[in-house]
């Protein structure tokens, strides 16, 4: 049966008596609402830092035989959060964990998936590398922001997607009035945009964007029928918030009774936050892969959705070996 976020946080207990929860430090709400929804309490355990930042690791509960699941995005600070990952991993490899699955909400480097130009890294693939070697036996994420990034994996990755619980906020918040476009904010993202309009039942844009001429700003072309729809834009990661803020303005011109956006992770960084609730997007929608900061939280038309619920059932069903895909579909 495909995820239903509405009912899962009503589920009872799941057999985990060998199933053990180890939160990193960058994301603790999200591991203690994960731990919830499994009515499993985190393990015990110290994450500290010396006085010249190097990372201190030590768990204080048996984990020998145990299937052993972290939960650390490797968001700002990206690089000391991925030094903690990997310290949690070599930590329950040396305490004789059975298996070791890293939950990575959200993937960082994920952008950094191919050679743009001559002489530059692909730190993707260099950070699966990492991850590996230190001893994880399986991956756990959301939404990578380039599909072939598992592939960079030689241990099995499962990729989630925050879709379902986009859709069912859609369909508690926009009802079903045949009005709604489901727009893609650039090219790249049109498959994941379709995707969303499939569930939903509603047609796609595409905002094309193009720089005439250098020094000269974007112009946004809107391809697809917009004009007296509501917008809902579609993608995985907002950082700057430039592109949103510049589609939204493009939608609005061209006919759209408004625009809100969907994104499954909120890096928001530098003055992101003000940008968001300066422009004319009626809501941004994101979900709690990152720490929100006190700005989101603050923000008026930022608002933050739970995967717990589905991490915590895609946990689950990897821990008795049971179908992780038909969580989707």
């Amino acid at each position: 049966m495909p995820f239903d976020a509405r009912d899962a946080s009503g589920r009872q207990g799941r057999e985990t008596s060998d199933v053990k929860l180890v939160a990193g430090n960058s994301n603790r709400p999200l591991a203690e609402a994960i731990s919830a929804y499994l009515k499993l309490p985190l393990t015990k355990g110290q994450v500290k830092r010396f006085a010249d930042m190097e990372i201190f690791v030590e768990i204080q509960e048996n984990v020998r035989g145990q299937d052993v699941f972290i939960i650390q995005s490797t968001s700002f600070p990206a690089n000391d959060n991925m030094m903690e990952l990997l310290i949690l991993i070599d930590a329950l490899k040396r305490s004789s964990a059975r298996r070791i699955t890293a939950v990575i909400p959200y993937f960082g480097y994920a952008r950094q998936d191919r050679k743009p130009g001559p002489r530059t890294p692909i730190s993707a693939k260099l950070v699966a590398n990492l991850i590996e070697r230190a001893g994880a036996d399986r991956v756990l994420t959301l939404d990578l922001h380039a599909g072939q990034i598992q592939g960079f994996f030689d241990i099995p990755t499962d990729n989630l997607f925050a879709a379902p619980v986009m859709t069912r906020d859609i369909e508690d918040h926009y009802g079903n009035n045949g009005d709604i476009v489901v727009v893609s904010p650039d090219v790249g993202g049109v498959v994941r945009a379709r995707a969303l309009a499939k569930r939903i039942g509603a047609p796609i844009a595409i905002c094309d964007k193009r720089r005439e001429r250098p020094g000269e700003s974007e112009v946004m072309n809107v391809i697809g029928e917009v004009e007296g729809k509501r917008c809902i834009l579609i993608d995985d990661i907002v950082d700057s918030g430039g592109t949103l803020v510049n589609a939204a303005e493009a939608l609005l011109k061209n006919g759209a009774v408004e625009a809100s956006a969907y994104i499954t992770h909120g890096v928001l960084s530098g003055g992101a936050v003000n940008r968001i609730q300066n422009s004319r997007l009626k809501s941004l929608v994101i979900t709690d892969s990152i720490l929100p900061t006190q700005a989101i939280r603050a923000a008026k038309n930022i608002r933050v959705l739970s995967i717990a619920p589905l991490i915590g059932e895609a946990i689950a069903r990897t821990s008795r070996e049971e179908s992780v895909s038909s969580l989707f579909y």
